[in-house]
């Protein structure tokens, strides 16, 4: 009758951990004769024979784990796997929650379950460098760098097309040649091979990358450009009334606008200007020879007629017709009226009135709600919104609009710097709208202009900016006679 050993130690794997079977039943498993020590301590053994230990593939002294190396693996693997899932939830968390889209809210949720996934990994990683105790640590694991490697790939080549210094860029590009490290590692240990069915894991694990890869390609490219943008606006004088002084006649001004379109948008600046228009009549055909200077000035707006040449012009009324930062629905209107003061007995021969609003797509980007506050130049404890007189002496006083915008794909926003709406409207100025990566320290329009409009780099950044955020002017323009408007007075 042959005598079983009471305790077993089996051969070393290639990693140095050794099972320990006691009465024919595995405890556990052991890296040092320490470690083998306090397992059979733990479980009441303390007074141990060694003479009944059978020591397989070596004996007591037989240990060949490299502690320092292996928890030098573990602390990497893990530590790149949590750094690895705070970057995809800070990724995926603002889109998840505030994006505007469904299909960018999808993508948000993808990353942000991209984040839970490799918490996970990181504690599969923690288990396949230690006792392997779960079976599909190893390939969730490699599942978690190549979903580093993947995200930190698309990350570096959004940011290879402008490479603008952001603070993520200390985060993506190490983990980026973490992932490398992770998955040459990975690789070489083949844990695929403890997988029972290991080709219908890769084949779940290749479905979900395509998902993800066509809901972001969708919500990124398709989507966004797909809605088309339809804003009405109308424009018209009302039947002229009589003011307390005779001299003068109030004439009703009526501004409209409806998002017609399939996308919300936002109101970056807007503006109605009402002028005056006085004419010289001539029976030749001087009119017909200004027509060139009038396209210099005017542009594609200028018109050419025989017997009328133009005259001077004079703005009668200007404001804003919506203010900034507000948004249209899809469906929406807004109205506003208005009361024009003109002389009963004027020299203008006609009254015209111009409409423009610059909208920004809402698909595309969010507008922080600071751009809504209205900031005076005139006044001093504006602070870097105050424009001396002598700097402004070309603008007048405007006012001035500022405020912070985002993406709406957070995946632009890490790889970006940070990018500013500016608007400026004032009676006296030109109205404009800037988006771009400045952030002076001296907010004025004469800033703006001096830096914006004097580099090629800083134009085509506005430019580029425009595109993205889907941004542009719908205007409208209307023109009566004088002697028709005020025909229809009420007296």
């Amino acid at each position: 009758m042959s005598i079983q050993p009471w305790v077993t130690v089996d051969p070393p794997d290639d990693r140095g951990l050794r099972k320990i079977t006691v009465g024919g039943k595995t405890v556990g498993s052991a890296w040092s004769f320490r470690e083998l020590c306090k397992i059979l301590n733990r479980l009441g053994y303390t007074d141990m024979d060694f003479s009944s230990f059978y020591w397989r593939g070596g004996d007591s002294k037989t240990w060949p784990d490299k502690p320092w190396r292996r928890r030098a693996i573990v602390t990497l693997m893990t530590g790149g796997m949590v750094g690895s899932a705070i970057l995809h939830l800070s990724i995926g968390w603002p889109d998840a929650l505030r994006a505007l889209t469904f299909a960018q809210r999808i993508v948000g949720a993808i990353f942000i379950l991209a984040g839970v996934l490799l918490v996970a990994a990181a504690l599969a990683a923690h288990d396949y460098w230690g006792r392997r105790e779960f079976r599909p640590s190893g390939m969730i694991a490699l599942t978690g760098a190549l979903i580093t490697l993947a995200t930190d790939t698309l990350l570096l080549i959004m940011w290879l097309e402008e490479r603008e210094y952001t603070p993520y860029l200390i985060a993506f590009i190490p983990l980026s040649l973490w992932s490398l490290w992770a998955l040459c590692l990975l690789i070489r240990e083949k844990p695929w091979k403890e997988m029972p069915h290991p080709t219908r894991f890769a084949a779940g694990v290749a479905a979900t990358a395509l998902l993800t890869a066509v809901s972001l390609a969708y919500s990124t490219m398709y989507q966004p450009t797909s809605a088309p943008i339809d804003i009405t606006l109308k424009a018209e004088f009302g039947t002229p009334q009589t003011s307390p002084d005779p001299k003068y006649v109030h004439v009703p001004l009526k501004l409209h606008a409806k998002n017609d379109g399939g996308i919300p948008v936002y109101i970056l600046n807007s503006d109605y200007t009402v002028r005056g228009s006085s004419v010289s009549y001539s029976s030749s055909s001087e009119g017909l020879e200004e027509w060139t200077a009038d396209t210099e000035y005017l542009g594609d707006t200028a018109e050419a007629q025989r017997h009328a040449s133009k005259g001077e012009d004079a703005v009668v009324a200007s404001g804003h017709f919506y203010y900034p930062g507000a948004w249209l629905e899809i469906g929406e209107q807004y109205a506003k009226g208005a009361v024009i003061r003109i002389p009963r007995k004027t020299k203008y021969d006609t009254l015209e009135v111009s409409l423009s609003i610059d909208i920004m797509r809402k698909d595309r980007g969010r507008i922080d709600e600071e751009f809504s506050i209205s900031r005076f130049s005139w006044e001093e404890h504006e602070g870097e919104f105050h424009c001396p007189p002598d700097e402004c002496r070309d603008y007048g006083p405007y006012v001035a609009y500022h405020g912070r915008v985002h993406h709406n794909n957070n995946l632009i926003n890490v790889t970006r710097r940070p990018r500013y709406v500016t608007a400026f409207w004032g009676p006296e100025s030109t109205y404009s709208h800037y988006i771009s990566s400045f952030d002076f320290k001296k907010k004025t329009i004469a800033a703006y202009d001096d830096t914006l409009f004097s580099s090629k780099e800083a134009q085509a950044e506005w430019k580029r900016e425009r595109y993205r955020y889907g941004v542009g002017t719908v205007d409208t323009y209307f023109e009566t006679p004088i002697n028709a408007l005020l025909g229809r007075s009420s007296e």
